[in-house]
């Protein structure tokens, strides 16, 4: 595994609210550790009070009720564990991701979901699969058309990946959740650390479409630019290389 990784959310700001893309951990995760089990250790959650999705938009002088919809990648329990931070908040979630969740029927599945993260009754808008032409993906508008879902099955039953537009007409942000890991996954030739390789391995739910996922990903990475309206810019929720290439881009 790679000595350090992130949980990479994304905070939208339109004219009627603000779209957190996924929620990381949350406080209630931070009040109980325990139930994040073993994944805790194997991610080298460090659970700071600061790092939380709410305290990072409270730090930029925005509230909770501020954050009209949460769109999310898949429920695993290190994406959507901010949920009930932002109970008054629009859910968004694939309708195969939500069904998954919530029937827990493989052992992979009682280990990844924790239902406590959403036990307050969210205010869940389901996505089926239908959606529109987007560079070589199927895209579902879900807030406005600057926000879109676009299913990426593999990693769970329903993952999927949202795509947001830059202001200024300056192309798309692809958050990628974790249809893939590690930066080189994206690349030609593709590369991956072997303990991540194994882990992708270990979690995912349908091998062959996860592998066909990343494969359309590379293809849009090889042909995109990373400004301009149709330029795309793809990165995944865990790779702080990724993250840190963001950050300095701002």
């Amino acid at each position: 595994m790679p000595e350090r990784m992130v949980a990479h959310c994304l905070l939208v700001e339109r004219p009627d609210g603000l779209v957190l893309v996924d929620t990381g951990f949350g406080t209630g995760d931070l009040a109980d550790p325990k139930r994040l089990g073993p994944t805790r250790a194997v991610l080298g959650a460090a659970l700071d009070p600061a790092e939380p999705a709410v305290a990072q938009v409270e730090g930029l002088g925005f509230s909770a009720a501020d954050v009209t919809d949460v769109v999310l990648t898949h429920l695993d329990l290190d994406h959507a564990g901010g949920l009930s931070d932002f109970p008054d908040a629009r859910v968004h979630v694939m309708r195969d991701e939500l069904d998954a969740a919530r029937a827990r029927r493989s052992p992979k599945e009682k280990g990844r979901y924790v239902e406590q993260q959403w036990a307050h009754g969210p205010r869940w808008t389901e996505h089926g699969s239908g959606g529109e032409a987007w560079h070589g993906f199927t895209a579902i508008p879900v807030v406005g058309d600057d926000v879109l879902m676009l299913p990426l099955r593999g990693h769970t039953r329903g993952h999927s990946a949202v795509a947001v537009r830059r202001p200024g007409d300056d192309g798309w942000l692809l958050h990628a959740g974790d249809a893939f890991f590690f930066h080189g996954e994206v690349e030609r030739p593709p590369s991956c650390p072997s303990g991540l390789r194994v882990f992708q391995t270990l979690v995912q739910m349908d091998k062959t479409a996860r592998l066909a996922n990343q494969e359309r990903l590379r293809d849009l990475v090889a042909r995109s630019e990373t400004s301009g309206p149709d330029g795309v810019t793809v990165f995944c929720a865990h790779d702080a290389v990724m993250f840190d290439r963001l950050a300095a881009a701002q």
